[in-house]
């Protein structure tokens, strides 16, 4: 029941152009990452060769900046990775490109301290919560299931990490963006028979 089936360290691609806008965006072609990003991945790296971090495997989200990231990631392990292209950021619809500000104002939400986050909402022609965390559990499940007694690292968007993050901690759908995933952030899960373990969430190296 304790053997472990996967460890999977979740890797949030660098920071972009929209990053401190906080920006939904789904786009895969763009952003790319900025210099700002290529140094918090830079980071990773020195912070994965000091610490001599195992791995067997490496595995990216589709779009450009997490597959720049990845890149980086690989050339420490001389290796190459594989791209999951179902592995995609959230769908948000006609909010994509928006800042939550701009979504409060242009939908004219009212927003309170007793209404659920912005982000927990359905976006106009968008992909609910629900949905989305259901489609990242299965694409990770899988992957364990394909990885069984590997080390895997998983270069990703910060809202595929706060999934998986609330989906092994049990957190709620509306509560789920409470979970602070920085770009250029590592975050651990051992992966068991029916249930895992997160190690450690959100780690930056110094």
């Amino acid at each position: 029941m304790l053997s472990r089936k996967c460890k999977i360290t979740y890797v949030a691609h660098g920071a972009t152009i929209y990053t401190e806008d906080f920006r939904l965006c789904n786009q895969e072609n763009y952003p790319p990452l900025e210099e700002k990003g290529q140094e918090e991945i830079r980071k990773i790296c020195e912070y994965i060769k000091k610490r001599g971090v195992k791995n067997d495997k490496i595995y990216s989200s589709p779009a450009t900046r997490c597959i720049q990231s990845a890149q980086m990631i690989a050339k420490v392990y001389k290796q190459d990775f594989e791209i999951l292209s179902e592995l995609n950021s959230r769908d948000w619809g006609e909010w994509n490109g928006l800042t939550i500000d701009n979504v409060v104002k242009k939908y004219s939400i009212e927003y309170g301290a007793n209404t659920p986050s912005i982000i927990a909402m359905t976006p106009e022609n968008g992909e609910p919560m629900v949905d989305f965390n259901l489609r990242i559990d299965k694409v990770v499940q899988d992957l364990v299931e394909k990885n069984i007694g590997n080390r895997v690292i998983v270069v990703t968007g910060q809202n595929v990490i706060q999934s998986v993050v609330a989906t092994t901690l049990g957190i709620p759908p509306e509560k789920q963006s409470r979970i602070l995933i920085k770009t250029g952030s590592a975050t651990q899960i051992s992966y068991f028979d029916g249930w895992s373990s997160l190690i450690y969430s959100g780690y930056v190296p110094l």
